[in-house]
């Protein structure tokens, strides 16, 4: 597929799988691809933009991640935009509407609801990346960030209605940035993001000191659709990064250590998380030896960058 960027995939049993994407060659539309035959041909496509959103193509959004309700077969693509048509000649407007595409006919048409509209069009969620899961119930569950705090919104009825926003994050994540989730059981939800104890209110985290140290965190709430504030938050690496982190792909002019490569699922028999993250410390033990060219020298830098998981071993799941 020449000319697209941002993929996303998802499955469905044995036999649908839906991949997303950014096609810039067709000015940023957001296409949806199928294969009812495990990925053999993809032979079915529909743009994620109804009739009347046709307007938030044209470099007008940013692209999340894509899910599918097993239950009932529904796709739904999270994106962040603008929030009007007469919104796209704004220059500086930013991506302050957070948006869900939802097909109810396995991906052929998608209709555009609204999650969150911020009424202050300096702000932006278009930050990597909303994002969206689904629970065993079909509660739809979209995270998504302004640079600073970490929100969700549910919705009870497959994304036509939604929550107020309700911040995540706690103390001392001042900063929370690059979100993923997973819902399990009714109302069980994780998510999982990077973030440090610095704020100033003026750089953006690509332009962080060096001071602002990172981690991964980890909030869980089982009554999600019930009791939003009920978040739990423990952090759930020693420190992954120092300074700043970059949010904007190939535009970033700082730090890609922590790519935009993130993410969590939770084991269907005991319902714990466990959580793949990038990291750029040092560190050569038995069970972690350090790459080629990683020395102590080089912590913080590409030549320390890998991948690493971590797994909760205790506390409640998600799951049954």
């Amino acid at each position: 597929m020449p000319g697209d960027d941002r993929p996303w995939i998802a499955a469905e049993g044995s036999s649908k799988v839906c991949v997303s994407y950014h096609s810039i060659t067709a000015t940023n539309d957001i296409f949806v691809t199928c294969s009812n035959d495990a990925g053999l041909t993809f032979a079915q496509t529909g743009n994620a933009f109804d009739a009347n959103h046709l307007w938030l193509a044209g470099f007008q959004n940013a692209i999340g991640n894509i899910a599918i309700d097993p239950a009932n077969h529904y796709i739904y693509q999270s994106l962040s935009g603008v929030a009007t048509a007469g919104e796209t000649t704004c220059t500086n407007c930013g991506l302050h509407a957070v948006w869900l595409a939802v097909s109810t006919d396995g991906g052929l048409t998608f209709t555009d609801h609204a999650v969150y509209i911020n009424p202050s069009t300096s702000i932006s969620y278009g930050h990597q990346f909303v994002n969206v899961s689904i629970d065993q119930a079909g509660n739809i569950y979209v995270i998504f960030n302004d640079d600073h705090n970490l929100y969700y919104s549910f919705s009870t009825d497959h994304g036509t209605t939604w929550s107020s926003p309700t911040q995540v994050n706690k103390t001392p994540s001042s900063t929370s940035i690059l979100p993923w989730s997973t819902a399990g059981a009714a109302g069980k939800l994780d998510i999982v993001w990077y973030g440090t104890s610095y704020y100033d209110g003026k750089n953006t985290p690509d332009n962080y000191p060096m001071s602002a140290a990172w981690y991964v965190y980890f909030a869980q709430n089982l009554q999600a659709t019930t009791n939003p504030a009920n978040f739990t938050q423990v952090a759930a690496t020693p420190i992954i990064h120092y300074g700043g982190v970059c949010e904007s792909g190939v535009s970033c002019t700082g730090n890609r250590d922590l790519y935009d490569d993130f993410g969590v699922a939770a084991s269907p028999t005991t319902g714990l998380a466990s959580i793949i993250y990038s990291d750029d410390q040092y560190v050569n033990s038995s069970t972690e030896p350090a790459a080629p060219g990683c020395a102590p020298s080089a912590s913080n830098t590409g030549s320390c960058d890998h991948t690493d998981v971590a797994t909760q071993t205790s506390g409640p799941g998600i799951f049954p």
